[in-house]
C-alpha cells in the first residue's frame, strides 16, 4: 500500500466523519422537534438525548442500510477511497447547507445522489431496480407519515376518547413494535435479532396453527406494559403523562433515526474499511455513531428550532401523532435495507398532525420551498458527485 493510498484513506475518513457529523446535526434532530415545539423538553436537553439515542441506534441497527448504500446503487463499479471521499464531501456539503439555511436537507437524497454520481463517474451502470425500489418508498413516505399522523391526531382529539385511554393505547402500540425491532445486541442466528424472537427460541419456538405463540405473547406483554406505565402516569396528571410519553417516544424515534441514518455516512466506506483494510463492520458503525453523537450535540439545536416551529404549530397530542409514523416507517425501512430521510418523515408527520387541527397553523410557503430544496438536492448531488470525482482524478492523477 502506497503513501497515496493512505493519504486517500485519511481523506475518506475525514469526509465520513464530516458526513456523520452533518447527519447528527441535520437528520437526527427532527425526532425531538415535536417535543420541543410542544415545550415538553428544552432544546439543549433534546439535543443531548438525540446524540445519545441516535448513537446507540447507529451501533445496533446500522448494518443493512450501510450495505445498500455501499454496494447496491451502481452496478459494475466499486467505490475507491477517492470516490468515497468525493461522494461523502458532496453529501455533507448539501446537508451543512441545510443546517445553516434552516431548510432540512434529506440525507438519503443527498447521499444516494452523490454515491450514484461518483459511481457513474467511475464507469459503473445505473442500478435501475434499486432506484425504482427507493423511489417508490420515498414517494410513499409523505402520504404514509402524513396520513398516519393525521388519523392519530384526529383520534386523540375526539371528545369520546378519554386521554387516559387514547394516549396509553398509542404507547401500547409503540411498545409492541419495540418487541419486534431488530437489534445487533440480541443473540440471533442472523446478524440482528428481535426480543420476541429471542424469547421464542429460548422456549423451543412453539407454534399453534403456524403462529409463533411466544413471539405473539411477548409482543402482547410489551404492549400491555407500555399501556400500563403511561396510563398510570396519565391518571396522576394528564399533561405530565403526555409529556413523559412524548419524550420517551422521541427517544425511541431518535434511536431508529440513528439506525437508519448512519449507513448514509458509512455506506461509501464499506469497501474501504471491510475489504481493503479488513476491519469488522462494528468498527465502521462505531465510527459513524461517534460522528452522529458529536453532530447532534453541536449542530442539532438550529434544526430543532426550525422543524419544531416553522412548519406547523402543534400541541402535545398532535406532537405525539407526528412522531408515531416516524417510528413505524423507520423500522420498516431498516428491515428492508432502504435509506430514508427522517426530515421527510417527521416534517410530513408534523404537517399531517397540524392539518388535523385545521390548515391555519401550517406554513404552505415553508413547505413549498422545502420540497423544492429536496428535488434540487437529489439532482444536484448526482451532478456534483460526478464532477467532483472527475476533478479529484484529474488533479491527483489516480482513481
Amino acid at each position: 500500500m502506497t503513501v497515496t493510498f493512505w493519504a486517500l484513506v485519511g481523506l475518506a475518513t475525514l469526509a465520513g466523519l464530516f458526513m456523520a457529523w452533518s447527519l447528527g446535526a441535520n437528520s437526527n434532530s427532527p425526532p425531538f422537534a415535536p417535543a420541543v415545539g410542544a415545550n415538553a423538553v428544552p432544546t439543549m436537553r433534546a439535543a443531548f438525548l438525540i446524540g445519545v439515542f441516535a448513537a446507540l441506534g447507529a451501533l445496533t441497527q446500522g448494518g443493512s442500510i450501510s450495505e445498500t448504500v455501499g454496494s447496491s446503487l451502481v452496478r459494475g463499479a466499486t467505490l475507491t477511497p477517492m470516490a468515497a471521499t468525493a461522494g461523502l464531501l458532496t453529501a455533507a456539503a448539501f446537508m451543512t447547507l441545510g443546517v445553516y439555511s434552516g431548510y432540512p436537507i434529506p440525507a438519503a437524497f443527498a447521499t444516494s445522489g452523490a454515491v450514484v454520481g461518483v459511481g457513474l463517474s467511475l464507469g459503473g451502470a445505473p442500478a435501475w431496480d434499486t432506484y425504482r425500489r427507493l423511489g417508490t418508498f420515498w414517494l410513499a413516505v409523505p402520504f404514509m407519515s402524513g396520513g398516519i399522523a393525521y388519523l392519530t391526531a384526529k383520534l386523540l382529539r375526539r371528545d369520546d376518547v378519554p386521554d387516559a385511554v387514547g394516549v396509553p393505547l398509542l404507547a401500547g402500540v409503540v411498545a409492541g413494535i419495540v418487541a419486534n425491532v431488530s437489534l445487533g445486541v440480541v443473540p440471533s442466528p442472523t446478524a440482528q435479532g428481535t426480543l420476541a424472537g429471542f424469547f421464542s427460541r429460548l422456549l423451543g419456538e412453539p407454534a399453534v396453527g403456524g403462529v409463533a405463540v411466544v413471539e405473539v405473547g411477548t409482543t402482547v406483554a410489551f404492549a400491555a406494559l407500555g399501556f400500563a406505565l403511561v396510563r398510570r402516569r396519565m391518571l396522576a396528571s394528564v399533561d405530565a403523562g403526555i409529556r413523559t410519553f412524548l419524550i420517551a417516544l422521541g427517544s425511541v424515534v431518535a434511536f431508529s433515526s440513528g439506525g437508519s441514518q448512519v449507513g448514509l455516512a458509512t455506506g461509501p466506506l464499506e469497501n474501504l474499511v471491510r475489504v481493503e483494510l479488513g476491519l469488522p463492520g462494528i468498527a465502521l458503525l462505531a465510527f459513524g455513531a461517534t460522528g452522529i453523537l458529536a453532530g447532534a450535540w453541536m449542530g442539532a439545536p438550529r434544526l430543532l428550532q426550525a422543524t419544531s416551529r416553522e412548519y406547523a404549530q402543534l400541541g402535545l397530542r398532535r406532537s405525539l401523532a407526528a412522531l408515531v409514523p416516524g417510528f413505524i416507517i423507520a423500522q420498516l425501512a431498516i428491515s428492508l435495507g432502504i435509506p430514508i430521510s427522517f426530515n421527510n418523515i417527521i416534517i410530513s408527520g408534523v404537517i399531517g398532525g397540524g392539518l388535523a387541527g385545521g390548515s391555519a397553523g401550517v406554513s404552505r410557503s415553508k413547505i413549498g420551498w422545502t420540497v423544492a430544496f429536496w428535488l434540487i438536492t437529489l439532482v444536484a448531488s448526482t451532478a456534483v458527485g460526478f464532477g467532483l470525482y472527475r476533478l479529484f482524478a484529474a488533479v491527483l492523477g489516480t482513481s
